[in-house]
């Protein structure tokens, strides 16, 4: 059976393969001169992010942008902060995100042609510009930003939302995410067939829940032929 949509998260899914963006900022971070674990690393990330929300401007950010801004926010926040190079740190974390991009844009094209798409995303208001910049914007014809629309995964209220600006039932529409509780179990709850975005070997959370499981979004489109 033909989807009926197909809605996406942003920041691990459309732009990475389920890597959290934490994980990839560490990893730019230690290649920009970073020493923190990740352990230590992952509060003070917390930290930059609650602080990028309200930064002044962020709304009108593409994603370039935004990780510079962020990785500026980290600097002052880690101890070894005066050792971070700001601009090496960003560029390599947009660099993979536009090489992830770039290789999905074909799977997004081919699935627009099948079903209406759309993105449903944790973000701090700049989600379309962000979408613009990797050149993804266009294959949605639905996106929703919680800083922009007042609800948060894995609140049910979202999702619901996604479908009534699609103007469709539940019944045959898929959310594709790579955040096991905040994409796949609420949206299963609802009754949306969902699909796991994972690397390989990493232990699912709790079994029967995700109808499918992927650890490339370029293999989407046989899962949901």
């Amino acid at each position: 059976m033909q989807p009926s949509a197909v809605l996406f998260d942003f920041g691990g899914t459309l732009d990475a393969d389920g890597l959290r963006w934490c994980v990839r900022v560490h990893s730019a971070y230690r290649a920009g001169g970073g020493r923190l674990e990740l352990a230590e690393f992952e509060p003070v990330f917390r930290a930059s992010d609650r602080r990028l929300e309200s930064l002044p401007g962020i709304r009108k950010m593409g994603l370039r942008d935004t990780a510079r801004a962020q990785a500026g926010i980290l600097k002052q926040l880690v101890p070894d902060g005066p050792s971070l190079d700001v601009e090496r740190t960003a560029a390599l974390f947009c660099a993979e995100s536009a090489s992830t991009a770039r290789r999905n844009r074909p799977v997004l094209a081919e699935l627009a042609a099948r079903a209406p798409l759309g993105v449903v995303s944790n973000f701090t208001g700049n989600l379309d510009h962000c979408l613009a910049e990797l050149e993804l914007r266009e294959f949605f014809r639905v996106t929703l930003d919680s800083a922009l629309v007042g609800a948060v995964k894995p609140s049910p209220e979202i999702f619901r939302m996604a479908l009534a600006r699609l103007g469709i039932p539940v019944q045959g529409v898929w959310m594709v995410g790579d955040n096991f509780d905040a994409d796949i179990r609420p949206a299963a709850e609802l009754g949306f067939s969902t699909c796991w975005l994972a690397p390989e070997g990493r232990p699912e959370p709790a079994p029967g829940i995700a109808t499918a499981r992927i650890s490339r979004l370029t293999d989407l489109p046989a899962v949901i032929a």
